[in-house]
């Protein structure tokens, strides 16, 4: 075990007990494995796990859900069955709370509303589109967002989130004509230095799986200057 990863990954650790974790990704980082090859998060998580209580063997790790790797924010992942199976269950009955945040270039039609769309996924080009009519493979998307702060030439809107489908937010903002900074894949014009997305995971409620304590957990948006401009 490498010291310095494991002080690396300490360092975003938002929340750990014996049956969940929850992390703070970066923009760089992917939850799970891909072609691309680099390491996941979760390979990073199960390696602190083992290191910090000296664990034998494989650590179980359960991904509960997933952010893209341009966004950041919270991740929880479940370090026993029995949490796991639960979570997943509670993310079917929407009793687990997502707010993020989003920094976008145009300023929305209206200061808050509720968006309802039918989504779906082209899997070959990695990307989800829009129809406010219900069509063969789409799924239902909700979310509610309102305009919280704005600086002369962007717009900060928090967002919570009612269902989980694939690229939703940002499908559904460039949809209504404010795309996420940095998302070109969604009509920004350019891209961000770092390949990051302005879109941060940047709070979670719900009560715990196991001891059914309530659990509320914000998470710091990244360390840059239009972040800092609006925080």
């Amino acid at each position: 075990m490498n010291l310095s990863n494991h002080e690396t990954i300490e360092s975003q650790i938002l929340f750990e007990d014996n049956h969940i974790i929850i992390v703070n990704k970066l923009p760089s980082q992917i939850v799970q494995g891909d072609k691309t090859g680099d390491e996941p998060l979760s390979e990073k998580v199960k390696r602190y796990i083992k290191y910090k209580y000296d664990k034998p063997g494989n650590v179980f790790l359960g991904v509960v859900h997933r952010l893209d790797r341009p966004v950041s924010g919270i991740v929880i992942f479940a370090r026993t069955g029995k949490a796991l199976s639960r979570l997943n269950a509670m993310l079917q009955k929407k009793e687990i709370k997502k707010i993020y945040w989003a920094i976008v270039k145009n300023r929305p039609f209206k200061e808050t509303n509720h968006l309802i769309h039918y989504i779906y996924r082209d899997q070959k080009k990695n990307k989800s589109f829009i129809t406010t009519n219900e069509k063969k493979g789409g799924k239902l998307a909700e979310l509610i967002y309102r305009l919280i702060k704005s600086s002369d030439n962007y717009y900060l809107l928090e967002i919570e989130l009612l269902t989980g489908r694939h690229h939703q937010i940002r499908a559904q903002l460039a949809y209504i004509g404010c795309p996420v900074k940095g998302d070109i894949k969604y009509g920004f014009p350019r891209t961000n230095k770092d390949a990051s997305i302005h879109l941060h995971a940047k709070s979670i409620e719900f009560f715990h799986p196991v001891s059914k304590e309530k659990i509320i957990i914000e998470a710091k948006p990244p360390n840059d200057s239009l972040f800092r401009s609006f925080v």
